[in-house]
């Protein structure tokens, strides 16, 4: 096993402070790109953490109370420690024409007592109390704003702002009670909602709402390579995973580096890392680190004295009483400590410290356990990503146990394992700079603003272009199929990343483009898989809109992990030292590649780059035992990727006049002529009954 974690994303910025210069209004670059839209009466933004987006709220808000006919402005936070995000504001003393103000009994997230359905509901009262005052400005919980609309209706909030903090936790399961009240709103058309999300997929398992709902809001999307590439003082972001063997409290300290500002969630209680014990855990942690001196009386932080001396300061949010937590929070939020780095060394948490969670100095984040919701480790990882003076670099470390064959939960483990990487491929797209595919035909042309190389652009070669202010690729594809309704276009720009985390998601397409790469041709994969996963999220499209949004979506993810692979072999032979290795990866892919076109980009494992870093990271011993178990697990081809396959079988008769040969020794053709047959298989069963 490695005695270290292997980075299998690697992001260097430009550090050109752009993200982080205020305009004559006191705006940041997202900030202001929010602003422009602030006459939308629906308006979802979209960017990470740390880009400012409470203060772009507080922006919108004022303008919606001072110039829109706003009655007054509801935030809405999950939980009570966002709710510090959402304090007042000066904004007049950086340019703005109003400050932010919210009265103390308005700000409810301030009131004692823990996030507690008993609690959230007592608060009702006081919401009630605010929508008949003369004041203008309240926040509050999710949890208070459900209970609040249950009892008072929709009616009350009518010309009102609704500014839902951290989106992702709504969903249009019928279940999710925030999301169905906010359908409601949406159908009276009276109140203005401001939706803002770090996490800028939707959500893991289902859309957070209803395809006519969503199509009502403007989008405003900042993404992390716009946000990292702009910071003054951070340089690299690096992520990984360390596998275990044992109890990872044995093995955290070769990953938890006490000279580095760190949050440490420890592992859920129902999961296979856990000790069940999460006080015993924690005080493992501290022992490991060095030796406990008692608590600071003023914080309530664990004072621990390491080897070499230095004494740190440590921060238990995993003890759930009551007292105690609420001092270690209120310390941690204390304003007056904001900007004093030595505030608190490392923070030790369970289910908190993951969203809004605002600690500038977090240099590294570190998970036990595999996390079930991508959208949960995005925002985790956000944690780290703040810009500080003389922080540098900042990483985020899944220490996850190294699956053992040999073990009766060897599924599970598999399982774990899958998910760390679907949570690195994810986020290899989130960092990425955002593309552009255009087909290439005697209608296409240069992209204002795009640099095309040295070259420039050229109507015979393969055109790459990249835009260097908003960090844009455009490339030209041979063959690629173009969007035709509003709503593909729409998702081909906005919603790729939900597409390919569905797909990473997906366990049989990732089993076996990991472990039994030998025998699975990638077109089972970018075609037959990705083209299910497309039809299954988009039913209501056409064929050609399925088929363009498959196309986009495997390019992204293709060319990002090709660009990778290429950027870690030109690092390996010095020529890359510095700059973005993802964009010189990308550039030195477009020079090798003569005429880029759909089947190649197709003929790629979406996989093949990931395992190259899983096979730095686990032993030859315990890779083969995978692969086994993966092998085990094979079944004939299934209904609907029989019916796949014949239906492309049939394209491919259509544009070569024959049929795929079984006996082909390309391996595409010959699965395809396998898919005619096995569904002709299926046919005869049915009809015999």
């Amino acid at each position: 096993m490695t005695e270290k974690p292997i980075p299998s994303v690697t992001m260097k910025t430009a550090g050109t402070g752009a993200s982080t210069r205020p305009n004559e209004l006191g705006m940041r670059t997202m900030q202001e790109r929010a602003y422009a839209h602030r006459g939308e009466q629906y308006l979802l933004i979209k960017s990470p953490p740390a880009s400012g987006k409470s203060r772009a709220l507080m922006f919108i808000a004022l303008d919606k109370l001072h110039n829109q006919n706003i009655r007054k402005a509801i935030i809405v936070v999950p939980e009570r420690s966002i709710g510090g995000s959402f304090a007042n504001e000066p904004l007049s003393k950086y340019g703005f024409w109003a400050d932010w103000d919210v009265k103390p009994q308005w700000n409810l997230c301030n009131a004692p007592g823990i996030d507690e359905p008993s609690v959230a509901k007592s608060k009702v009262k006081a919401v009630g109390q605010f929508l008949a005052s003369e004041d203008r400005a309240l926040v509050c919980t999710h949890a208070t704003f459900r209970f609040a609309v249950d009892e008072l209706g929709i009616e009350p909030f009518d010309d009102c702002l609704i500014a839902v903090d951290e989106f992702h936790h709504v969903s249009a399961n019928p279940d999710n009670r925030l999301g169905a009240q906010l359908g409601q709103f949406m159908s009276r058309d009276k109140a203005h909602i401001v939706a803002m999300t770090g996490s800028y997929f939707r959500g893991d398992a289902e859309a957070v709402m209803a395809p006519g709902d969503e199509a009502k809001f403007v989008t405003v999307t900042y993404t992390y390579y716009e946000q990292l590439n702009g910071y003054e003082h951070l340089k690299s972001l690096d992520i990984g995973y360390f596998f275990y063997s044992g109890r990872y409290l044995e093995a955290i300290t070769k990953v938890l580096d006490p000279s580095l500002k760190t949050i440490v969630h420890i592992p859920n209680v129902n999961s296979r890392e856990s000790t069940k014990d999460k006080v015993k855990e924690v005080n493992e942690i501290m022992d490991a680190l060095g030796d406990w001196e008692g608590e600071d009386p003023i914080t309530g932080f664990h004072l621990v004295r390491l080897a070499d001396g230095r004494l740190i300061k440590v921060a238990d949010l995993v003890d759930d009483e009551p007292a105690k937590r609420d001092k270690v929070v209120t310390a941690l939020k204390d304003p007056k400590h904001r900007n004093d780095r030595d505030h608190v060394d490392i923070i030790i948490a369970l289910g908190m410290a993951k969203e809004g969670f605002d600690w500038i100095w977090c240099e590294h984040a570190l998970t036990v356990g595999y996390r079930s919701s991508l959208t949960e480790i995005i925002q985790i990882i956000g944690r780290a990503t703040r810009d500080a003076p003389g922080k540098s670099t900042a990483r985020f470390t899944n220490l996850i146990a190294e699956p053992d064959a040999s073990e009766e939960a060897v599924a599970d483990a598999i399982n774990d394992t899958l998910k760390a990487i679907a949570a690195s491929l994810l986020m290899e797209q989130v960092l990425a700079p955002r593309f552009n595919f255009t087909p290439k035909n005697a209608e296409s042309g240069p992209l204002p603003d795009f640099d095309y190389g040295e070259k420039d652009y050229d109507p015979e070669g393969t055109n790459v272009g990249f835009n260097e202010k908003t960090g844009q690729f455009h490339f030209e594809i041979n063959g690629l199929v173009t969007p035709q309704s509003n709503e593909a276009k729409r998702i081909c720009q906005e919603d790729l990343n939900e597409v390919i985390t569905a797909f990473v998601q997906d366990k049989s397409a990732m089993e076996r483009g990991l472990f039994d790469r030998e025998e699975t041709v990638p077109e089972e994969l970018t075609q037959v898989r990705m083209g299910k996963i497309v039809k299954d999220r988009y039913p209501e499209l056409s064929d050609t809109d399925q088929e363009a949004i498959r196309q986009h979506a495997i390019a992204a993810l293709n060319l990002t992990q090709t660009a990778k692979s290429l950027a870690a072999k030109m690092e390996e032979t010095g020529q890359l030292t510095g700059g973005s290795a993802l964009i010189d990866g990308v550039r030195k892919f477009a020079m090798d590649v003569r005429n880029l076109d759909i089947d190649m980009i197709d003929r790629i494992n979406p996989f093949e780059a990931a395992y190259s870093i899983l096979a730095k990271s686990l032993s030859e011993k315990t890779l083969k035992q995978v692969a086994a178990v993966i092998a085990g697990k094979k079944v004939s081809i299934p209904y609907e990727d029989a019916r796949d396959l014949a239906l492309r079988a049939r394209k491919f008769k259509q544009e070569r006049g024959r049929a795929p040969d079984i006996t082909s020794p390309d391996a595409w053709e010959k699965r395809l002529a396998e898919g005619v047959v096995a569904l002709k298989r299926y046919v005869e069963q049915k009809t015999n009954g």
